[in-house]
């Protein structure tokens, strides 16, 4: 194989690897943002649930049924 051929060959080899870092980079990337997405989501359904208890709460003491 002539030098330049080798070189070329070499340089190739380099930008798929290169290539490759950033693809799993960019996947780690989406996979955190997805992870941080869904723990959002989780806190504010506990927040909207324990609102919607305390509202049932506050109902049943209003009408007696607490009682």
């Amino acid at each position: 194989m002539s030098n330049n051929s080798q070189s070329m060959s070499f340089n190739a080899g380099q930008a798929k690897g290169q290539t490759q870092e950033k693809a799993s980079n960019l996947v780690d990337k989406a996979s955190n943002a997805a992870q941080s997405a869904k723990e959002s989501l989780q806190e504010g359904g506990q927040q909207l649930k324990q609102k919607a208890q305390g509202a049932s709460e506050a109902i049943k003491d209003k009408t007696g049924i607490n009682n």
